[in-house]
C-alpha cells in the first residue's frame, strides 16, 4: 500500500540586518526625507505599542514564540546621470523627491549604457523609480523626434492590480511632461473599443506575461509599430516567476525577443525583485541575456517588530486522537478584528483564496458586536473576483474607506498601500522572500511598522516559530526554473513557429533541448519542416496550447444555479479539489455550496448557503519510476533523482468545523484519475538499515510515511516552492526499487526544479525533519509534525518514533556534504 500527500497544482551564516529584505523606506514621494522622525501631530502607536495590545488577554502573551525588533536605518544619496533629461529630473523633484538613491542612480547608469539590469533591493526601496528614470527619459527623447512613432517601453507584471497600480504612478509622475508619455494598461480587462488606441498611441504599456503569450505575441503585425520601437521592457517584481510559472514567462521572454528582432528592435530589460540570493542568476535564466545585479540597497527604513505568534492548544482531538491547535485562521481573524478596533491599518495575508473569504467573514462578524459602523471598513481581495470589484476595493484602499483587508498574495507584490501600520501573515507563505515581500507591505511611508506570523498547525510553521534563525538569519532563497522543462518549452515553440516560421538560428534562442523536441513536434504533426524553417499546421491558435500559470486546461466557471451569474473561475488543475460536489464556495463573503461540478463544459453550478463547515478533498496516489537521471549512496541506501509518473484520483472530502477545524464526517466522491509526467527524489533503505533502526513490518509503512509527511513539510525551506506545489509517496516495498522508498515529487508536468533542489539539498533538509519530528511535543504524531491536511489515507498508518529513527538511520550514511548544491 502506498500512502500519499498531493500538491494543489494536481489538486488544486550572516547576519540578520545583513541579509533580511525589509527596508522599510520611505515611498517614492518622501525619497528626500530619511529616517525622518514622525510627522508633527502624528499620533499613530508604536509597532511595539500595538503588539502589547494584541497581546493583552487570557493567555496571549504566551501565544508570542519570538520578537526581532529591525531597528531603523538612514539612507544614502547620489546624483542622476547626466543623460537624464532635465525635464524629467524636474517631474521627480515635483514629486518631493530632491535625490534619489545610490541604488537608484546606479540602475539607471546601467539602463542608459544599454545594460540589462536587475534591481534587487528591499520593499519600498523605490525600485519602480530606478528604472522609470531612465525610461522617461528616453521616451521623452523619443517623442520629439521628428519622423516616426520614437521610443516605446512596455511594463510586465504578474498581476493586474500591479500594473494598473503603476500606471497610476507612472500617470501622476509624467505629469508635468505633457503628452511625451503615454501611458496605458493592455490586460484582458481592458474595453475593446480602447485597445486599438492603445496599439497606435500608447508609448508605455503596461500588462502582464498572459496578455502578452496570448494577446500581443500572436498579434504581433498590428503591434510592429510599437516593437519596432521598443527600447526598454521592464519586468516587476520578477521574483515571483518561479516554477513553471517562471519557467513559461522565460519562453514568452525569448518569444519577445525573437520578434523585437525580426522588426529591428533590441530591446533593454530592467528588472525589479526583493531581495533573492544570486539575483542576477536568476534573472539571467528569465531573460535568457546577461543581467547586472544592483542589490546594495541604499535606502532608508522605518523600524520593524516582527512577532512570531503560535495558536494554542484546544480541548479538540483530531484524527488518531492527535491534538489540535486552534486554526491559524480564526486567530488571524482575531488580530485583524483588535487591529480594526485600535484603528489600525491592517493587511491579513492567506495563502487561499478560501481563507481571505473566511478571515474577512469572521472579521465582519465580531465587528459588528463592537460597533456596527466597522464591518464595511474590513473586505476581502483575491484573484478570482471580476474587474470591477478588484478595481472598487483597490480604490477603497487607497483612499482609507477600507482599516482592514485580508488578501491572498495577489496585494503581496508592489501595489502601493502606503500608511498601513501592521501586517498579519497567516501561515508561512512558502518562502522567506514571499514572507519579507508581505511584511515590507506595512511601514511603505517611513513610519514604524508590525508584522505577525500567526503559525499554522503543520510541521513547517510550527518549526519556523521554535527556530527563529530559520527566517531571521538565514538569507533569502534562489529563484528555481526550468525553461528547458520539455512540457513547457513543446507549446512555445509551437506559439513561436505560429508567430514568425522557426528556422535554425532560432533554436539557440530556445535553448539546448529544442532539437530534440523539433522531430516530435513534427511526428504530431503540430510541425511541418519546409525550406523556410518550421511551421505550425494547425488551424486553431497555438498560443492557446498552453496555460502560462502552470494549470492547464480551461478555467472552471462557477455559476450561480438560480440566477446563472458568474461568480469567478477555478483553474482546472484545482477543480477536483476546489470545486468538486458538495464543496464550500466562499464569494464576497458569501457562503456558497457547490450542487454540481461539469467536467465537460467546466462549469460548476453552486447555490448560496450557510455550512457550519469547511471542506477539503482527500485523493490517493500511485507513482512508477521512468528514469532515474542521478542515484549516489546514502551508506546502504540510495538518493536518487529522475522523471516518474503519478495517478491520483481525489476519492473524498472531509467537513471540518469553521471554528476548531475538528472533523465533521466523510463523504465519497466519483471523479476520474488523472495522470501526471514529472520529476521526483527519492530515498530507499535496505533491511539492514530498518533492523539498525529497530524498524519492524508493523511499524515500517507508519515510518515511513510519517517522514514523507514531514520532509515535505520542510522542503519550503530549502527550495522555493509552496507544500502545494510538491506531493509525495511511500511504500514499505515499491515495486520499480524492490526496497521501502520515500519519493517527493514536483506537482507540475515535466518537474519545477523543486525536486531537483531537494535532491542538491537532501542532507541538510532531512536533518531538519529529523529535528522538526523529533522537537514537536506531542506523544504520537499531530499536525505540528507528521500529519497531513492532505492525506488521502487519513493519516493511516504514522509512526512518530519510527520515523525519528529511521531518518536517523539514513543520515548516518550521507555524505558528508550531500550531492552538490546547486
Amino acid at each position: 500500500m502506498a500512502f500519499n500527500h498531493l500538491p494543489a497544482a494536481m489538486h488544486d551564516a550572516l547576519g540578520p540586518l545583513s541579509v533580511t529584505p525589509v527596508t522599510h523606506s520611505v515611498s517614492m514621494a518622501k525619497n528626500h526625507r530619511p529616517g525622518r522622525p514622525p510627522e508633527s501631530g502624528d499620533t499613530r502607536p508604536s509597532p511595539a505599542m500595538i503588539l502589547d495590545r494584541l497581546a493583552t488577554g487570557a493567555g496571549r502573551a504566551a501565544r508570542i514564540t519570538h520578537t526581532e525588533h529591525l531597528p531603523p536605518r538612514s539612507g544614502t544619496h547620489a546624483i542622476w546621470p547626466d543623460r537624464i533629461r532635465p525635464e524629467v529630473i524636474s517631474a521627480i523633484e515635483k514629486a518631493g523627491i530632491d535625490h534619489p538613491w545610490a541604488h537608484q542612480a546606479a540602475a539607471a547608469e546601467h539602463a542608459l549604457d544599454g545594460e540589462s539590469v536587475v534591481i534587487a533591493t528591499g520593499t519600498a526601496s523605490g525600485k519602480s523609480l530606478a528604472y522609470l528614470a531612465p525610461v522617461l527619459s528616453t521616451l521623452l527623447e523619443g517623442s520629439e523626434a521628428p519622423n516616426g512613432r520614437g521610443a516605446t517601453a512596455l511594463y510586465l507584471a504578474p498581476t493586474k492590480a500591479l500594473a494598473a497600480d503603476q500606471r497610476r504612478s507612472v500617470k501622476s509622475l509624467a505629469a508635468p511632461l505633457g503628452n511625451a508619455v503615454r501611458p496605458a494598461v493592455y490586460d484582458g480587462d481592458t474595453p475593446v473599443e480602447e485597445r486599438e488606441w492603445v496599439r497606435q498611441y500608447a508609448n508605455y504599456v503596461l500588462t502582464n506575461p498572459d496578455m502578452l503569450h496570448r494577446g500581443i505575441l500572436p498579434s504581433h503585425p498590428r503591434w510592429s509599430s510599437f516593437l519596432r520601437a521598443l527600447r526598454f521592457v521592464v519586468i516587476d517584481e520578477c521574483h515571483t516567476y518561479r516554477g513553471v510559472f517562471g519557467s513559461h514567462v522565460a519562453q514568452v521572454l525569448r518569444r519577445l525577443r525573437r520578434l523585437c528582432a525580426r522588426y529591428g528592435a533590441d530591446p533593454v530589460f530592467l528588472l525589479a525583485s526583493a531581495t533573492a540570493a544570486a539575483p542576477s542568476v536568476a534573472a539571467g535564466r528569465l531573460t535568457g541575456l546577461p543581467v547586472t545585479e544592483v542589490s546594495d540597497d541604499a535606502s532608508p527604513r522605518g523600524e520593524l517588530v516582527f512577532a512570531l505568534w503560535e495558536p494554542p492548544l484546544t480541548d479538540l482531538h483530531g484524527e488518531k486522537g492527535a491534538p489540535v491547535r486552534r486554526t491559524a485562521t480564526a486567530e488571524t481573524a482575531d488580530l485583524l478584528t483588535d487591529l480594526t478596533v485600535q484603528g489600525v491599518r491592517s493587511v491579513a495575508f492567506v495563502r487561499s483564496r478560501r481563507g481571505a473569504e473566511l478571515i474577512s467573514v469572521i472579521a465582519k462578524e465580531r465587528l459588528a458586536e463592537v460597533d456596527r459602523s466597522l464591518p464595511k471598513r474590513v473586505a476581502a481581495y483575491r484573484g478570482g473576483y471580476l474587474p470591477e470589484e478588484r478595481r472598487a476595493l483597490e480604490r477603497a484602499l487607497h483612499s482609507g474607506e477600507l482599516l482592514g483587508l485580508a488578501a491572498t498574495t495577489a496585494l503581496e507584490l508592489g501595489i502601493d498601500v502606503s500608511g498601513l501600520d501592521a501586517v498579519v501573515i497567516c501561515g508561512y507563505p512558502g518562502t522567506r522572500a514571499s514572507l519579507w515581500q508581505q511584511a515590507g507591505r506595512a511601514g511603505r511611508s517611513g513610519q514604524g511598522s508590525l508584522a505577525v506570523l500567526v503559525a499554522r498547525d503543520d510541521p513547517l510553521d510550527t518549526y519556523l516559530v521554535h527556530h527563529p534563525e530559520a527566517l531571521f538569519r538565514q538569507p533569502v532563497e534562489s529563484t528555481v526554473l526550468d525553461p528547458d522543462n520539455p512540457y513547457v518549452l513543446a507549446p512555445h515553440l509551437c506559439a513561436a513557429a505560429a508567430e514568425l516560421p522557426l528556422t535554425e538560428p532560432d533554436i539557440a534562442l530556445f535553448g539546448p533541448a529544442v532539437p530534440e523536441l523539433l522531430p516530435q513536434l513534427e511526428a504530431a504533426k503540430l510541425l511541418r519542416r519546409r525550406a523556410s524553417g518550421w511551421h505550425w499546421t494547425r488551424r486553431e491558435r497555438a498560443a492557446d496550447l498552453t496555460d502560462i500559470r502552470g494549470g492547464g486546461g480551461r478555467p472552471v466557471q462557477i455559476v450561480e444555479e438560480g440566477t446563472g451569474r458568474l461568480l469567478g473561475t477555478v483553474d482546472a488543475a484545482a477543480a477536483h479539489t476546489a470545486v468538486h460536489e458538495g464543496a464550500v464556495h466562499l464569494h464576497q463573503g458569501r457562503t456558497h455550496l457547490v450542487r454540481k461540478l461539469d467536467l465537460e463544459d467546466s462549469v460548476a453550478l453552486v447555490e448560496q448557503a450557510d455550512p457550519p463547515y469547511s471542506t477539503v478533498a482527500r485523493d490517493t496516489t500511485a507513482i512508477s519510476v521512468l528514469e532515474t537521471d542521478t542515484e549516489i549512496p546514502w551508506g546502504q541506501g540510495r538518493l536518487c533523482y529522475g522523471s516518474v509518473q503519478v495517478t491520483n484520483q481525489v476519492v473524498s472530502f472531509l467537513r471540518r468545523r469553521l471554528m476548531t477545524g475538528e472533523v465533521m464526517g466523510e463523504t465519497k466522491l466519483d471523479l476520474p484519475p488523472r495522470t501526471l509526467r514529472t520529476r521526483a527524489v527519492w530515498w530507499t533503505v535496505t533491511e539492514d538499515q530498518l533492523d539498525a533502526a529497530r524498524i519492524n513490518p508493523e511499524i515500517l509503512g507508519g515510518a515511513l510515511h510519517a517522514a514523507e509527511h514531514a520532509s515535505i513539510g520542510l522542503l519550503p525551506l530549502f527550495a522555493t516552492c509552496d507544500r502545494w506545489d510538491i506531493g509525495g509517496v511511500s511504500i514499505p516495498l515499491h515495486p520499480d526499487t524492490l526496497l521501502p522508498t520515500v519519493f517527493v515529487y514536483d506537482g507540475h508536468p515535466g518537474g519545477a526544479g523543486f525536486a531537483e533542489r531537494a535532491f542538491h539539498t537532501a542532507r541538510t533538509w532531512l536533518t531538519a525533519t529529523r529535528e522538526a519530528i523529533a522537537s514537536c511535543e506531542c506523544e504520537a504524531g499531530c499536525p505540528s509534525c507528521i500529519q497531513s491536511p492532505k492525506c488521502g489515507n487519513g493519516n493511516e498508518p504514522l509512526h512518530k518514533r519510527g520515523a525519528v529513527r529511521l531518518l536517523t538511520e539514513l543520515l548516518k550514511g550521507a555524505p558528508p556534504g550531500g550531492p552538490p548544491e546547486s
